[in-house]
């Protein structure tokens, strides 16, 4: 299981590239009603924005119709009916869009379950893009209906996994978003992963 050291967190991939103060001071004035601040922002984040999108596209099948630059100009556009959001820092900033690419291929997902059930998917693991076997293949509806089944029983854990496993947030940087300690993100990381390995687990085996 990844620390909270991990050196590809979006605080330590970024440093030097967006700093906090930028990123806020940006966003501030954003939400104050200057309309040109996200416009600024935008070439800010970009680059962490495509390393979001492409933990997400990583993770699904080839040929998918909807490619990297695309996820990130999506997430932007619906990202503009966000001004009023009361950011608390840049972890904050880079949570919300990972929400929104999630909900993203999520919708683009759904629109084609015309298609057979798991046709074309790529196994998901939970480990943070790395292989844990055994693990069951499931495609990222199946994942988001699972999610859902977590946050109906513990709205925290789903966030943890929101955040770490889409975000790529580390646990500092996830404590701090949810206001918890680092022991706590730690703890739900871990049961959340086993729940939903389970969940998956008992999805596949009915698909089968």
């Amino acid at each position: 299981m990844a620390d909270g050291n991990k050196s590809g967190a979006v605080g330590d991939r970024t440093t030097g590239a967006s700093s906090s103060h930028e990123v806020m001071h940006l966003l501030r004035a954003w939400k104050g009603g200057d309309e040109h601040a996200l416009q600024r922002l935008i070439p800010v984040v970009y680059p962490e924005l495509r390393r979001i999108a492409q933990r997400y596209m990583s993770r699904e099948r080839s040929g998918h119709t909807l490619q990297t630059t695309a996820l990130v100009h999506e997430a932007y556009l619906r990202l503009v009916d966000l001004q009023e959001v009361n950011w608390q820092d840049r972890s904050h900033f880079f949570a919300i869009c990972a929400r929104l690419m999630r909900r993203i291929l999520i919708d683009l997902a759904r629109s084609k379950r015309y298609q057979k059930r798991g046709a074309g998917t790529t196994c998901i693991c939970l480990e943070e893009g790395r292989a844990m076997n055994p693990q069951p293949p499931a495609d990222i509806v199946a994942l988001d209906e699972a999610l859902k089944a977590l946050a109906a029983l513990d709205p925290r854990k789903e966030q943890v996994v929101e955040l770490r496993f889409f975000g790529g947030l580390s646990v500092k940087e996830t404590a701090h978003v949810i206001r918890v300690s680092n022991e706590t993100v730690m703890r739900d990381w871990r049961l959340a992963k086993t729940w939903l390995w389970r969940e998956l687990s008992q999805e596949n085996s009915h698909g089968a």
